[in-house]
Order: structure tokens, then sequence, then C-alpha cells
């Protein structure tokens, strides 16, 4: 009989273990996280809050708006057992709240036992500012005239911080850089192949809500035509360019065919990669004064020249020169245009050995089809310093200086970098007065 009472004891004994296991086998609420957690936040703000509970899995998860002493009810949701997490967009815009600061309360419950079979919750407050006025946008520059393939200059104050800003041209986007006087300056392009009537520029700017304005400009915009040139390939030149190319071509065969793949898909990989580079930029300006042109050097072709290639009198492809070509004396001295940051150092395609100088603001210069660079990457030049010497690397049929230069990585006219009145009229005024 004795025995048969031990027996009991122990069944309710280890009964007694195991249900206070099962009871605080999970004690812990959910993990709760918002994203963004702080800072700005607009109507059209995606808001996401994450949940996790490890244990016994989510319940439920309420969440609410604080302002004012109004708590209102932004979502509510349950769950079914073992989710172990998940993740909840969440959207303002059913709500009517004022400009302000305001509260992201979540409260989650998990599955738990515990708590007499409450389970464990966990509750969090996130602090924001909710702001549903976009900035707004004072232009201080005046006189903005462009011409086709151009650059030009914009100044303009903001009156809070934005998380972008700068000029949209068509698809384009030209970066606004802020300046020590709270001011910020904005280079930018009137494209060459872009039609005189959709070149609208207009300022934008996204404050950290994501709130946007945008707003025009007063400019006068000039049509240019650029030059019409027919290049004769000879067998002799493709023969001579096809093994300096072969590595860069998926299929290589007849010169011919490796010369029309750089020409088109190497040339576009060239100027991908410079609108990548423009991103390498300082935020002020590194030029000063005009830009240096090549000394004694004539010029081969210019900025703009349509080129229509003919192969055995047979017309195989066209493409645009966007830089110019200038010549002296084989190997001459390269010098810098201006001052800056060289970005590139290296081959580039159709550019051979090229070196790319950042002068700031989104502003680059490009030296093509060198035969020796003299700087490296990270390198302060100044201008008129020795960067390197010309040669026929590249897509180039003797030697020369291939010259560019880009806006954010867009190609413009050099004629006006070179022209002092110009820049000071275009640029250099302009930010004097920033």
């Amino acid at each position: 009989m004795k025995s048969i009472k031990k027996f009991f004891l122990l069944l309710v004994l280890i009964g007694l273990v195991a249900a206070a296991i099962f009871y605080f086998r999970d004690t812990e609420g959910p993990s709760l996280a918002l994203v963004p957690e702080t800072g700005s936040i607009s109507a059209k703000t995606p808001l996401l809050v994450s949940l996790t509970d490890e244990g016994m899995g989510l319940k439920q998860v309420q969440v609410h708006v604080l302002q004012e002493g109004n708590r209102l009810l932004l979502a509510e949701q349950g769950f079914p057992p073992h989710t172990t997490e998940t993740q909840l967009e969440l959207n303002l815009s059913s709500l009517k709240l004022k400009e302000g600061a305001i509260q992201i309360e979540v409260n989650a419950v998990d599955q738990s036992i515990y708590h007499l079979g409450k389970g464990n919750s966990s509750r969090q407050l996130f602090d924001l500012t909710f702001d549903t006025r976009p900035p707004i946008i004072s232009i201080l520059s005046k006189a903005h005239n462009f011409t086709k393939g151009g650059s030009g200059l914009v100044v303009y104050r903001l009156n809070e911080d934005v998380d972008k800003t700068g000029v949209q041209v068509g698809d384009l986007f030209f970066p606004g850089f802020k300046q020590d006087s709270g001011n910020y300056v904005c280079l930018l392009a009137f494209p060459y192949n872009m039609p005189d009537k959709d070149f609208v520029p207009r300022v934008v700017a996204t404050d950290l809500a994501g709130n946007e304005r945008q707003t025009g400009i007063f400019y006068r915009a000039n049509h240019k035509d650029f030059r019409n040139r027919d290049i004769n390939l000879s067998d002799r030149f493709l023969q001579q360019k096809a093994p300096e190319f072969e590595p860069l071509v998926p299929n290589p065969g007849q010169p011919i065919d490796t010369f029309l793949y750089v020409n088109r898909e190497i040339r576009q990989q060239n100027r991908d990669k410079l609108k990548e580079l423009s991103k390498s930029t300082a935020q002020v300006p590194l030029w000063q004064g005009d830009f240096l042109r090549q000394p004694r050097a004539s010029t081969l072709a210019m900025f703009g020249d349509q080129r229509t290639y003919y192969y055995h009198r047979k017309k195989v492809d066209k493409e645009v020169h966007l830089g110019y070509d200038l010549a002296s004396v084989a190997q001459d001295k390269i010098l810098a245009s201006n001052s800056g940051e060289v970005v590139w150092a290296d081959y580039l395609g159709i550019y051979g050995q090229c070196v790319v100088i950042d002068h700031g603001l989104g502003l680059q210069t490009l030296y093509g089809h060198m035969s020796q660079l003299d700087v490296h990457r990270g390198d302060q030049v100044a201008r008129g310093q020795i960067i390197g010497h010309s040669g026929a690397t590249g897509m180039a049929g003797g030697d020369h200086l291939h010259f560019g230069v880009f806006v954010a990585g867009v190609a413009v006219q050099p004629l006006e970098w070179w022209d002092e009145h110009w820049l000071k009229n275009n640029i250099s005024d302009k930010l004097k007065a920033k």
C-alpha cells in the first residue's frame, strides 16, 4: 500500500515539475522594432513593424498613434499558432494627424500560458515628427543661359534639411551641394541629344519626411547644330586596332566586327563608368580660374560631331564624338586643365589609357588615348601639372589627346570651360555670391 502511495506521489511530483516547466518555459515578451524608429515622417512614409518571438510564438499586436492626448488605432492583427516572426507595413494616410510630434505605440502578446494564460506582452514607444509640408525653394541666381550641349549653374536656398536635392532635366538628375553659406549650388547640362522642347530644368528638393517640391527657374535655352562627319574605316586601321580590343570582345571575329562591338557596346560601358565616377566628387569647387587648353595643340575633332562610319563604302555605324581631339607632337606632355583630384588613372575602353580629374560639384575632365600616365587615383593635381603623355591607345587613329568635360557624368561642351568670359558670367560670379 505504501508503495502505491509513493508511486502516486511520484507521479504527482513529476506532473507538477512538468507543469512548472511548461508554465515557465516562455517568460519573455516578443521583440519589437520599427523602421524608421526616429526622425521625420509624412503620411506617405512607409512604416515597417518587425515582430519576433522564438518561444511560443506571436499571438496578437496592436499599433496606436499618440498625439496631443489622443490615442488612435493604426493596426490590429492576430496570428496563427507557431508564428515566430512577421512584419507589418503601416500607412498613416488613414489618420487625421497634425503637424508636430507623435508617438507610435506597439503592443504585442505571445502565445505563452505565462501570467495565468495571458501570455507575455511587450510595449514600446517610438518618438517621431509628423511633417506634411514640402521644402520651400528660393532661387537666388539669375541669368540662367544654356546652350545645347553646354553647362550652367543654379544657386538656391532651402528652409529645412533635405534627403535629396538638385535639378531634374528630363530623366537626368543633377545633384545640388550645400555650401558653408547654407546655400545650395547645382551644376547642370543642356544635353547635346535632348530636343530643345524637352529641356525644362526644375529644382527638386525632398525633405527627411519624403515630402517633395519642384520649382522652375527663369532661363534662356539656345539651340545649336553640330557638325556631320564621315569616317572611312580602312582595313589597315582595323587590323591595327583589333588586337588591342579583342580581350574586351566576347566573341571576336573579323576586325570590323570587333570594331563595331567596341564602338557600340564598349563605348556605352565607358559612358556608364563615367556616370559612376561622377559620384566621386567633392562637395565644393576644387578648380581655380579658367580651364587650361592644351598649349600649341591643333583641333582634329570637336564636341558633338555626328560621325557616320563607312567600311568599303558601306555605312556600318553612327556615333557622336563627345569631346575635343587635340594634337601637337607625338607623346606630348599632357597638362591638367585645372586643379582637382584624380578619380581614374587606368585603361578605359575607347579612351585607352586615360585620366579623369574631379573638380568638385560633379564637374570632371577626361584625358584619353595617353601613352603614359604620370598620376595615380587619389592624387591631388594643380592646374598645368603634367599628368602624362599623349598617345594612340584606345579608339585612336593617331597620336593625340581626347579631352572631355562632364557634369554629373553627362558630356558637355569643353569650349565653354576654356572661355574665361563664359566662366565668369555663368559660373564664377554666381559661386562668389553664394
